[in-house]
């Protein structure tokens, strides 16, 4: 069988920017992939790559047999959320809900229901909320709702940018616990981009380091990870 998902040579070219420059990846069914490096090091372009939310300006992205920027049958199975330009901030949480789980085929009961799962993640702040806007909530908050918009779908590819961002402690030990029992339960192969070293080395079985828009560490994260990345990543003061 092909991989999961499978980077040739991807290369994109901004102007006056090389954001990524011949990164070679291939991700296995029921993998958990972090992408780790600084701001800027190319990490978001990738995921948005991946996508097919822009195009390479060479080589070429697999998601099993179907190449991305000439099928839309991928989409089927796979399910991201990178930022609140995902969001439709004028509906309700539950509406918005209610309109992802549509697009992929299933009724508002099927919805209600794997809501009751998050409802820890929730904590009573974003269901029940009359009509009170995506628009109006706060920052973690609109976090959580992308979050689990793109989990309700029950992906086999899931792909996050930054999950961790604006949630509080409790939130984010949370979402580690949904994330690796999500993983579990269905065997989905899961991209996440981070800069928390310890959430990722936690929960993530590989870590592809990038610098400059190179991958220039695929790193199996066998116990020695956080040590090696904190080395990475210390300045001398």
């Amino acid at each position: 069988m092909p991989p999961v998902l499978e980077l040739k040579g991807i290369t994109k070219r901004f102007p006056g920017v090389l954001a990524n420059d011949q990164i070679n990846l291939t991700l296995e069914q029921g993998e958990i992939l972090a992408l780790l490096g600084e701001n800027g090091a190319g990490k978001t372009t990738l995921l948005r790559l991946i996508l097919d939310l822009i195009r390479a300006s060479k080589g070429e992205i697999s998601s099993g047999d179907l190449i991305v920027s000439k099928s839309e049958n991928w989409k089927d199975y796979t399910s991201s959320y990178l930022d609140e330009g995902f969001l439709i901030d004028f509906l309700t949480p539950e509406e918005y809900f209610y309109f992802i789980g549509k697009e992929y085929g299933f009724i508002k009961n099927d919805i209600d229901n794997k809501l009751l799962q998050y409802r820890g993640l929730f904590n009573n702040e974003i269901l029940g909320q009359k009509k009170k806007f995506i628009r109006d909530f706060s920052r973690g908050n609109k976090q959580k709702i992308g979050i689990v918009s793109a989990l309700i779908t029950e992906p086999e590819v899931l792909i996050y940018d930054e999950p961790f961002n604006s949630l509080d402690p409790s939130s984010q030990i949370i979402l580690k616990r949904i994330l690796v029992d999500y993983n579990k339960k269905t065997n989905a192969t899961i991209v996440i981009s981070s800069h928390d070293l310890n959430h990722i080395t936690e929960i993530c079985m590989r870590i592809a380091l990038i610098e400059n828009g190179i991958i220039i560490r695929d790193i199996k994260n066998d116990g020695t990870a956080l040590a090696e990345l904190e080395n990475y990543f210390s300045v001398e003061i």
